[in-house]
């Protein structure tokens, strides 16, 4: 994952290496929508600066994709914060909150996780050892993943 500031400080694009995505991240002051007119992938994202950690907040998101490479499902109403902070130049700690109250009862906040930077040496040639991305949604009825997972997390039950 790879933070590309541009030069007037007004957007931010978020590489993920793995997958070979981005998304921007607006940095111009502007408001979430309140009624985005298409979900996205990645949702709509704005972020600001308290003090040295970077805070993104995004709504906007397609309910089809996944909240983790488990299967977690969300709402169109997720709201997501990400804080990230460099404690010194090999470390990026980031945390975040899930507030989805249409589909869980209650926001979730993540542990603080470390991410440390690779050096050159261990990376390998057929992609990343370190922090991976990938994009998470049920393409088919797999492993019957709608009774498995959705239908409980919305709180439906077998009869």
């Amino acid at each position: 994952m790879e933070f590309v500031f541009d030069k007037s400080g007004n957007q931010v694009i978020q590489t993920f290496q793995w997958t070979h995505q981005w998304r921007t991240i607006f940095l111009d002051g502007r408001k979430l929508p309140e009624d985005p007119d298409v979900p996205r992938w990645y949702g709509y994202s704005v972020a600001k600066w308290e003090g040295n950690t970077f805070v993104v907040d995004s709504f906007g998101f397609d309910d089809r994709t996944w909240v983790d490479h488990f299967g977690y499902p969300h709402s169109d109403k997720m709201r997501l914060q990400e804080r990230y902070r460099r404690v010194d130049h090999d470390t990026l700690e980031l945390s975040m909150t899930i507030d989805d109250p249409k589909t869980y009862t209650k926001p979730w906040v993540s542990e603080t996780k470390k991410f440390k930077l690779l050096k050159k040496e261990e990376i390998s040639y057929d992609g990343w050892y370190g922090m991976l991305e990938e994009i998470c949604a049920p393409v088919d009825e797999v492993d019957n993943f709608l009774n498995r997972i959705v239908k409980p997390a919305g709180g439906v039950t077998e009869k």
